[in-house]
């Protein structure tokens, strides 16, 4: 495929979280083949903790009262659940200005940053910890998987959450409750609104349009 790049948006409605990983592997093989365009699949899931090799590799678990599920992506521990965007790029990494990891996880976190200041939330980078932050508070997380510059896995960003739960893990050297969602925050925001931006705002900041129906 040759051109301006296009993404095809998929709305996935809740998905049981194996599943979704099944799909992502089915279309990371056949972006890599080009028989796809980019594609960006937006769902959210029933409960369920992913423990990614950091949190492995530090022996950080979840407690016993959360579901987990062991993942490749990078990272340590992400919370998924009602009240939360998910956003997988199933996207092949190769425009001029995504030449490492870093680059392209900057261009996510703008792309986010930007949807959320256009709605007057004061989102910004951490040198902490990749994903976006509101003042001390973490509001979305990052973690992808490459294949040949192709990723699965992708962001969340926490809207309305049920209470306690996000904010009860402890994870790549955050604290408890470092991570929370917007409500709690004060910011009460419509998803549908905030991923219409995020749609809006993906060729200034991905460098990829909308495919058309």
């Amino acid at each position: 495929m040759t051109g301006q790049r296009f993404v095809d948006i998929r709305f996935e409605g809740v998905v049981e979280y194996q599943a979704a990983l099944e799909r992502m592997r089915e279309l990371q093989t056949l972006r890599i083949d080009d028989k796809i365009h980019d594609t960006l699949l937006l769902m959210e899931h029933p409960e369920i903790v992913t423990v990614g090799p950091r949190a492995r590799n530090d022996g950080i678990t979840a407690p016993p009262d959360y579901p987990t599920f062991p993942v490749d992506r990078g990272g340590g521990l992400t919370w998924h659940g009602p009240g939360q965007i998910v956003c997988y790029p199933i996207f092949k990494w190769d425009l001029p200005d995504e030449d490492s990891v870093t680059a392209i996880i900057a261009k996510l976190e703008d792309w986010v940053i930007k949807s959320l200041t256009t709605l007057a939330i004061p989102a910004r980078k951490d040198n902490r910890m990749q994903g976006v932050w509101i003042g001390e508070n973490k509001i979305c997380s990052i973690g992808l998987s490459f294949l040949r510059w192709t990723s699965r896995h992708g962001l969340t960003i926490n809207i309305n959450t049920p209470a306690g739960r996000v904010e009860n893990l402890s994870g790549c050297g955050l604290g408890e409750a470092t991570t929370t969602c917007l409500a709690k925050l004060g910011y009460e925001i419509n998803k549908q609104q905030l991923i219409e931006l995020m749609i809006d705002n993906m060729a200034e900041c991905i460098g990829r349009a909308r495919l058309s129906s």
